[in-house]
């Protein structure tokens, strides 16, 4: 398994060397191969978008289903091309709107949160916004269960991010060393706790979801405002990412009112433009046991 790895990662130094238009076409390649022959977590992707969309015909549902599976080949070509693409290539790619928020929040002293779900291309986001941004940049993320590309996937962020990247349960350690500084989190609100971790329960796209409450407990401890980056595909391999302001006074919230916020807003962007979310994730495997007292 470890030669098969490595004879991997050579392979993808070398795709990573092709220019754009060569690796869409592989990504075309992927497409058919993903769909067609191996039906990559088809199941799980059909069952998603279903239960998610219990109003939409088969017909819409298929259609969602091979746009996210060519939005989804496109974003591994383009994940490999970090290997050895230039920032700057990457920051052409890229539009932000809005970002005069952040300029504002950053006169203000204000250090801000930025909530994202797994949208559009937030890899790219997540490895150049050290380059858009002016003071403090960390993006948070969570490693994989394969040591091997775990540790390959933190070497090609760390490229662009250097000491920006933040182990996803150190989160609140790492802001509170930095609370002295105007800081930018990116991070995920989206991911799946283990049962063990569910500290939450609402309902998201139809279903009942558990949650995590991190970024609430962060934004209210160190007094963060809240924003919404809303990453979508303009064209193939450009995004544009929308900024919007959930909360400037975290500490004025009611409980659970922030993890309704950044959920609501993702549920919102997701409805609109259904292809461009991560539905391969298996983000319901837990089951909600309904008790006297329980939350939601």
């Amino acid at each position: 398994m470890i030669v098969l790895n490595y004879l991997l990662a050579g392979l993808i130094w070398i795709i990573s060397i092709m220019p754009f238009f060569v690796l869409y076409g592989i990504s075309d390649f992927l497409f058919f191969f993903f769909y067609y022959i191996i039906r990559y977590r088809k199941k799980v992707v059909f069952e998603n978008l279903r239960n998610s969309f219990p109003d939409k015909p088969e017909k819409e549902i298929n259609k969602i289903a091979r746009k996210f599976y060519h939005n989804l080949c496109d974003l591994i070509v383009e994940i490999i091309k970090e290997k050895t693409v230039s920032s700057e290539k990457i920051l052409k790619r890229i539009r932000y709107k809005n970002l005069e928020i952040v300029e504002r929040m950053y006169k203000e002293g204000r250090s801000v949160l930025a909530v994202c779900g797994h949208i559009g291309n937030w890899e790219w986001v997540g490895v150049t916004g050290i380059f858009f941004m002016k003071n403090k940049f960390f993006a948070v993320v969570k490693p994989l269960t394969s040591k091997f590309w775990n540790e390959y996937m933190s070497k090609l962020r760390v490229r662009f991010a250097g000491e920006g990247l933040i182990p996803f349960k150190q989160t609140l350690r790492v802001l509170l060393k930095n609370k002295e500084y105007t800081t930018l989190t990116l991070l995920a609100g989206d991911q799946t706790p283990t049962k063990s971790e569910i500290e939450y329960w609402t309902t998201f796209l139809n279903q009942d979801t558990p949650l995590f409450v991190g970024i609430e407990k962060i934004a209210k401890s160190l007094d963060m405002a809240v924003l919404f980056f809303n990453i979508q595909r303009e064209k193939r391999g450009h995004y544009v990412v929308e900024i919007s302001i959930l909360t400037e006074a975290p500490k004025n919230t009611s409980e659970n009112e922030i993890t309704e916020m950044h959920v609501r807003a993702l549920e919102k962007v997701i409805s609109e433009h259904p292809e461009n979310w991560l539905w391969s994730h298996r983000r319901w495997k837990h089951k909600r046991i309904f008790e006297q007292g329980m939350q939601n």
